[in-house]
């Protein structure tokens, strides 16, 4: 380059810089370098600079008591999967608290406050780049925590920025769809959205919540009896409607109320029996507490000479009471143990309370599994239950099941047993194979007289509630039995039982034949063992959809009653001919629910009478497994 012919101004080409008035400059080449290299760069300053993209998850909560008010300073802790603290923090002012910067990860919270009962959920999912929000309700009898909803973290993945861009694509438009701006709207469509059942949705923090009740379902039956043809009184209730109404309470815990209401049919005097089971998803397990309470009249007739001779009419009421717990909890990858127990209270002539504990132990086996139960006190038949999956069912057979009372010597007595049951069962294609055995020890085990005399057995005649019946104490026994059973499914709605073993049966010795008085034929009844063989069928009919079990057992009894009343088997016998139906009617198309038709037939050949003779002549039948018929329409919704 030459001279540029400007006073002061050298360039020099090998220089590659210029002066100016005592200033330097960058020549014309070094200026295009220098450009490129800032424009190459700046991508990588600015990147440096902007906020960078949060990959960890928050979890943030309100705590509140039951009247919805905040609660400032309660305690929240944070542990991980191994149960080990890694923060812990205390609500402000408002009640809010919240944890940041965590691993995507399962946590879990335990909330506590003094007067009030602590709360704890565990498996809170915090997933990248999002926060967890949670409703704390602390009360003084069930605390709870619910998740409410995930929103999107400050800076984190789901960035406000992404969700428009999604939203400028017409294809996505309609999943992406927003709320109007209406309050109202707004309002109805979060119900809409977040209740089943048409209630209210709450909002917190942008996020939204189920209604209080929702996934409820209902049962309503109207049922009869033919008590002419039925010999003696079953040990079920049935006073002519039952309902039963379950529903979900913030989705972890569940609310459960059955009844039945009516008149016996033994008295004509009004009856109820009522029971509420309350139940709460806690890590995989579902603890519950029931109450049920029972106010009936026995029949005056069989009565008179109860309690030393009382006039006609002068039986008390019978008032029962019974609170009872029940929980499971898995020991180990094999082991699990469910346990309970129930506190029964008894108002009828005499005041008794009791206690039944009960428990099963079940090992997973390479091969099966193996059980083992203990029962004490009153039998427990939800342990084995009836109706997987029906639990409304369930709630009615535990209601209508009465503890066995008696009398002696103008005293009432409750039946009570100890049961200790082995039992193992494995699964080979099609095929369940099962053996089990069993010990019982039976205290005031009692006998059912049908229609006896008003005058037999003073003081120790127990009147039925439902028929015109008596209840006898037969003293204390005991005896042990096995059975083995095969189930085949033939297809996914049918299946058949075959099982074969020992029952215990009550019997008079050998060289007893008449009875004077109560207390000859209390010493003359001892247990027995009879062989019996049980065959079972129950399905499903594809096209008209009835429902049927039917079950026969055949053995030669020549005494009263299976014994086995307090087994928890699943295969355990019923005597003689069985049967039961639900057939569903169709009902008004479209409508929610629909009816169902049920009809049972119990002991249709009246297995297991044993008549016994008086010294004055007198016969009297006893009938522990009555024939019982029995049908109804059920309306569920």
């Amino acid at each position: 380059m030459g001279n540029t012919g400007n006073a002061g101004a050298y360039v020099s080409d090998a220089g590659g810089y210029s002066h100016r008035n005592g200033a330097w400059f960058l020549s014309g080449r070094l200026a295009h370098v220098a450009t490129l290299l800032s424009l190459a760069i700046a991508p990588f300053c600015s990147l440096q600079a902007a906020t960078p993209v949060r990959f960890a998850g928050a979890v943030s909560g309100l705590v509140m008591d039951s009247l919805g008010k905040p609660q400032p300073g309660a305690s929240v802790a944070l542990l991980n999967q191994q149960e080990r603290l890694l923060q812990r923090v205390y609500t402000d002012l408002a009640g809010n608290f919240s944890f940041g910067d965590l691993l995507p990860d399962l946590y879990s919270i335990q909330v506590s406050l003094s007067s009030f009962v602590p709360a704890s959920r565990d498996h809170v999912l915090v997933r990248p780049g999002m926060r967890s929000l949670i409703e704390v309700n602390l009360s003084k009898m069930f605390s709870s925590i619910h998740v409410v909803s995930t929103v999107p973290a400050p800076g984190g993945l789901m960035s406000d920025d992404w969700k428009w861009t999604l939203r400028s694509d017409p294809s996505l438009r309609p999943i992406l769809r927003l709320l109007p701006d209406d309050p109202g709207a707004s309002t109805a469509g979060l119900a809409s959205a977040g209740s089943p059942t048409g209630g209210p949705a709450t909002t917190i923090a942008g996020g939204t919540k189920t209604a209080v009740f929702h996934d409820s379902s209902a049962l309503v039956r109207l049922s009869a009896s033919d008590t002419a043809i039925t010999d003696a009184a079953a040990d079920e209730a049935d006073l002519g409607t039952q309902f039963a109404f379950a529903t979900s309470v913030y989705s972890n815990n569940q609310f459960h109320l059955s009844g039945d209401v009516g008149y016996a049919s033994a008295t004509g005097q009004p009856a109820a029996a009522l029971r509420t089971t309350y139940s709460r998803e806690i890590a995989g397990d579902t603890p519950s507490v029931s109450v049920t309470m029972r106010q009936m009249n026995a029949a005056a007739r069989v009565g008179q000479n109860v309690a030393g001779g009382a006039g006609e009419g002068n039986l008390p009421t019978l008032r029962t009471l019974s609170v009872s717990v029940q929980d499971k909890t898995q020991l180990s990858d094999v082991v699990s143990i469910q346990y309970g127990s129930e506190l029964d209270t008894i108002s009828f002539l005499d005041h008794l309370q009791y206690f039944s504990p009960w428990a099963k132990l079940t090992f997973a086996l390479p091969r099966g599994h193996l059980d083992m139960v203990f029962t004490s006190g009153n039998a427990h038949p939800g342990l084995e239950s009836q109706n997987p999956g029906d639990a409304l069912q369930n709630e009615l057979s535990a209601l209508a099941l009465l503890p066995r009372l008696s009398e002696m010597d103008g005293h009432i007595r409750a039946q009570r047993g100890d049961d200790y049951e082995i039992g193992y069962s494995d699964v080979v294609g099609p095929m369940e194979y099962r053996i089990s055995a069993y010990h019982q020890y039976v205290a005031n085990t009692t006998l059912a007289i049908a229609n006896p005399d008003a005058n037999l057995f003073s003081g120790d005649l127990l009147p039925s509630v439902f028929a015109s019946s008596a209840l006898f104490d037969a003293g204390n026994i005991s005896t042990s039995g096995y059975t083995v059973s095969a189930t085949r499914n033939l297809t996914p709605n049918y299946r058949i039982t075959v099982s074969y073993g020992t029952l215990g049966v009550m019997t008079p010795v050998a060289d007893a034949s008449i009875f004077p008085d109560a207390q000859s034929l209390r010493e003359a009844i001892t247990t027995a063992n009879r062989r019996a063989l049980t065959l079972r069928s129950s399905g499903t009919v594809r096209h008209v959809g009835t429902r049927y079990a039917v079950s026969y057992e055949f053995t030669d009894l020549k005494a009263a009653v299976p014994m086995a009343s307090f087994s928890t088997q699943p295969d355990r016998s019923e005597p003689g001919l069985n049967l039961a139906l639900r057939q569903p009617i169709p009902f008004i198309p479209f409508a929610a629910g629909h009816i169902e038709a049920t009809a049972e037939i119990r002991n249709l050949l009246a297995q297991g009478y044993l008549p016994l003779s008086l010294t004055d002549g007198q016969q009297i039948l006893v009938v522990n497994a009555p024939r019982v018929f029995r049908g109804g329409l059920a309306f569920v919704f």
